[in-house]
């Protein structure tokens, strides 16, 4: 299976990095990328994602879901032609996190997956480098003044390399549950991490 590969859509921000290529973030098609996301998301290795049962229709719901949103964007980072990550972003106060700590005005939610094959696990600087395009593009934006993410609170390995780049650990939270129509996921135990603008390590 080798779905279509989006090199011709508009990016929202693009970026090359001497030695480690040209990285663009697309917005995600829900139906022209379904089946692409639905090969990572249920993975094993990605687990802490919470869509390990998700089927490849419910996939794309819940990215249509999200497509509809305001509050809510999710975008392919796609480097030399090849998807290798699925970012999301987030306004907290519009999302469970608000559940679990208080907002701040400038904060701003992330997701970040890295594809299987993007390189992630074997090619050294590669998560680097690709946290700092996402990063540079966010803080592009002066009314975002920090960086909220939550990963699993058993994801070591995302938790360290959110830390390699500058972001504090916040608490360990309990995020609700999400019940969407024939989508359901699961309530999440999280740690809270936090980027401030003036933090960024990778910042310049």
């Amino acid at each position: 299976m080798t779905p279509a590969t989006p090199v011709t859509a508009e990016p929202v921000y693009e970026q090359k990095i001497e030695g480690f290529g040209t990285v663009r973030l697309v917005p995600v098609n829900p139906a022209r990328d379904a089946e692409l996301l639905h090969g990572w998301v249920t993975e094993e290795r990605a687990r802490f994602w919470g869509m390990g049962g998700a089927t490849r229709e419910q996939v794309q719901e819940i990215y249509e879901h999200l497509d509809s949103l305001t509050t809510h964007h999710a975008y392919l980072a796609v480097r030399d032609g090849e998807p290798v990550a699925l970012f999301q972003t987030y306004d907290p106060e519009a999302d469970r996190v608000s559940e679990c700590y208080d907002v701040q005005p400038g904060d701003y939610g992330v997701h970040l997956l890295i594809s299987p094959s993007g390189g992630g696990g074997t090619e050294r600087g590669f998560t680097a480098h690709l946290l700092s395009v996402l990063v540079a593009y966010l803080f592009a934006d002066p009314d975002r003044q920090r960086l909220v993410a939550e990963p699993d609170a058993l994801n070591g390995k995302a938790i360290a390399r959110l830390e390699r780049v500058g972001f504090a650990l916040g608490a360990e939270v309990v995020m609700p549950e999400i019940d969407l129509p024939d989508v359901f996921l699961p309530e999440k135990r999280a740690r809270l991490a936090f980027l401030g603008r003036g933090d960024w390590v990778g910042q310049g």
